[in-house]
């Protein structure tokens, strides 16, 4: 009996040391497997976002910026009463609550989000409830304070924060930062163990985007195309200025605009960035281009005279005409040609230049190739490879038959305003680490000389004849300022049947200012203007209320409006003759004032313009009225005897439309 009492005592004590020894083991020895299960019990995984850099415009103010929100999330494992936790949660957030409780019934499930975003307020009232199995997270929510400026560059985020469109896709990497996964303990009864809602611990920030974009010239920019789709009953409208030096993009707007606060409600037609995605036939801004060529390869002077054929040129079949039937020009010169948009004078013009020279000079500026700005989804316009047949040469000389982006397009502008060399724009300015300071190095920007220095400057000169009282930009005119551009009014392609629309255009100006000395390179075109559609009209106007705006807010000293000033900031660069002797000389050829014994023709000159080119002549004049000049007596190639005066009428001239 004894040693069965002995035996159940023995048995009793082994079987207490070995669960002391378990428990100890237990306690001491790490078990993966107790580990795990612990952490399915008392922890649970989140994938936290950093906060997303922000996009800031050249002076540092924010266009888009990340703050905080707060969002709902469940463990439907240990939630009790489903329902009735789907009807509380709908009651305050005003939805319907049976999306939530599909969500939360299935008690497989350990993690579905309920709402995002949600405000401080809501936080803090959710916190009170004290229900079993909700918790808020504190999550980065990405914001445009200007709502709609400068939209279709900026592009937006979705819902997860990832970058969708513009420069938020493109500097997606640099923008996100970095993402973090956090284990997140709960207490006995499954409730997630939080301070106030918040994590703590360092997360990353991304990088801040520093843009060139001038905000208070991208808000009168967008304010201005709006005003004018409206005004002239527009489709849309879009503009691009850049920094005559550096080819920074200074500001890029259109419209009809967008909310990004809510851009996914828009459809892409309206989202897209025109000013790099939409190609379209450019119009008699092209001419400019065929100008530069013909100065390049020494084809033609300024002075040079071309006979316009009274407005019609036959080409096998097919006429070219001039953009107004009223224009019946004869013989003009070459900056006469580019100053009254003459078709037929620019299309002979091209024919000197010939197919490959042209070509060429086209590619130089930009044409046909990306501007490989640092912004997503640029098209490379169309131009085809020679050969053209002359039809096809004399449509392209006049902006049709080739297509091209307004960026593209004030680019090309960009390297004749600075002295010949093409720059390729850009909008991002710098990408920094606010934390660290460390910056990314952006990738190195294309230059080219595409002009001679004095090409350039006697073409900037030909274009400031384009803004005088007979061009047909006179409307880019502003007070104080010389204004170097060109119009353009293009007939829309009818993409569905081919052709052309016969009473639907895009109305165009691209331009620089001041032309003494540029700062500033402006395009502005309207797309299907119904009350008036001539460039000259439409878009030259915006050009020049802009233009105004910029001049003032630099600071720049009003200049006199006069040739010679055009080049005097750049003659002292130059080691050969003075470009503003060669410009005056060139002026003074295209007069052909020497012929002596005959009365000059001076019927379309400004008073300025008479002075300066009788000026080192033995001509002598008198004025009379204001404007330009309407008549002479003796008339122009009457005899005229020596020392005898000159009687000019001068009157407010009509503006020349193209």
């Amino acid at each position: 009996m004894k040693s069965r009492i002995v035996l159940i005592f023995v048995l009793f004590l082994v079987m207490w040391l070995g669960m002391i020894l378990r428990g100890s083991y237990l306690q001491l020895v790490a078990d993966p497997r107790l580990e795990e299960l612990q952490k399915k019990q008392f922890e649970t995984m989140l994938t936290v976002k950093s906060r997303r850099g922000a996009i800031l415009d050249r002076d540092g103010r924010e266009l888009a910026v990340t703050v905080s929100s707060y969002s709902l999330f469940a463990d439907p494992k240990i939630i009790k009463e489903p329902k009735t936790v789907a009807r509380k949660v709908a009651k305050y957030l005003g939805a319907d609550w049976r999306p939530i409780y599909k969500k939360i019934k299935n008690r497989e499930r350990r993690f579905v989000w309920l709402r995002r975003h949600l405000s401080r307020d809501q936080k803090e009232s959710i916190l009170d409830w004290k229900i079993r199995g909700l918790g808020l997270v504190e999550e980065p929510r990405r914001i445009y304070p200007n709502n709609s400026l400068l939209a279709s560059a900026l592009g937006f985020v979705g819902s997860e924060g990832q970058g969708l469109e513009g420069l938020e896709l493109a500097f997606e990497r640099h923008l996100k930062g970095q993402n973090i996964r956090i284990h997140m303990g709960r207490d006995a009864r499954g409730r997630p163990l939080m301070e106030n809602g918040n994590f703590y611990g360092q997360v990353p920030d991304g990088f801040n985007i520093h843009l060139t974009i001038d905000n208070q010239l991208q808000y009168l920019l967008e304010r201005e195309l709006e005003a004018t789709q409206e005004k002239y009953e527009a489709d849309s409208a879009v503009g691009v200025v850049l920094d005559a030096r550096t080819s920074e993009i200074l500001a890029m707007g259109q419209t009809p605009g967008f909310n990004l606060n809510n851009a996914r409600q828009y459809p892409h037609s309206v989202r897209r960035n025109r000013s790099v995605t939409d190609a379209f036939e450019p119009g008699s801004t092209m001419k400019t281009f065929v100008m530069a060529s013909a100065l390049k390869h020494k084809v033609a002077k300024p002075n040079t005279a071309i006979d316009c054929e009274g407005g019609k040129l036959q080409i096998g079949r097919r006429i070219i005409r001039e953009a107004d039937s009223t224009h019946n020009f004869g013989q003009l010169t070459v900056s006469e040609i580019l100053a009254y948009s003459s078709n037929v004078g620019t299309a002979k013009l091209a024919f000197m230049v010939g197919n490959d020279r042209l070509y060429q000079t086209l590619l130089d500026f930009g044409f046909g190739s990306q501007t490989l700005v640092d912004l997503p989804g640029e098209s490379s316009g169309i131009l085809h490879k020679p050969p053209w047949n002359k039809h096809l040469l004399a449509n392209i000389s006049f902006g049709h038959g080739v297509s091209a982006t307004p960026l593209q397009i004030a680019a090309a502008y960009g390297a004749i305003a600075n002295g010949g060399v093409w720059s390729q724009p850009y909008i991002v300015k710098r990408v920094i680490s606010e934390d660290t300071n460390e910056e990314v190095k952006l990738q190195k920007r294309q230059k080219k000389r595409v002009l001679s220095q004095d090409d350039a400057a006697t073409l900037t000169l030909m274009l400031t004849n384009v803004t005088a009282p007979t061009g047909t930009g006179f409307n880019a005119r502003i007070k104080g300022f010389p204004v170097a551009g060109k119009t353009g009014t293009a007939q829309k392609v009818n993409l569905e049947k081919g052709g052309y629309f016969r009473h639907a255009y895009i109305s165009s100006f691209a331009g620089f200012v001041p032309a003494n000395d540029p700062r500033f390179v402006i395009y502005i075109a309207v797309d299907n203007p119904r009350v008036k559609y001539y460039g000259a009209q439409v878009a030259a106007p915006v050009f020049a209320r802009l233009a105004s705006f910029m001049v003032r807010k630099s600071g720049l000293p009003p200049v006199l409006i006069s040739e010679e000033n055009i080049l005097a900031t750049r003659e002292k660069a130059l080691d050969s003759e003075s470009l503003q002797e060669k410009a005056l000389t060139a002026v003074n050829e295209s007069m052909n004032i020497t012929q002596e014994g005959v009365t000059p023709d001076f019927r379309g000159l400004t008073l300025r313009e008479v002075i300066r080119r009788v000026r080192g002549t033995d001509v002598k004049v008198r004025f009379k009225g204001s404007g330009v000049v309407a008549s002479s007596r003796p008339t122009a190639g009457e005899p005229l005897r020596p020392g005898q005066e000159i009687h000019l009428q001068l009157k407010t001239p009509k503006t020349v439309k193209e």
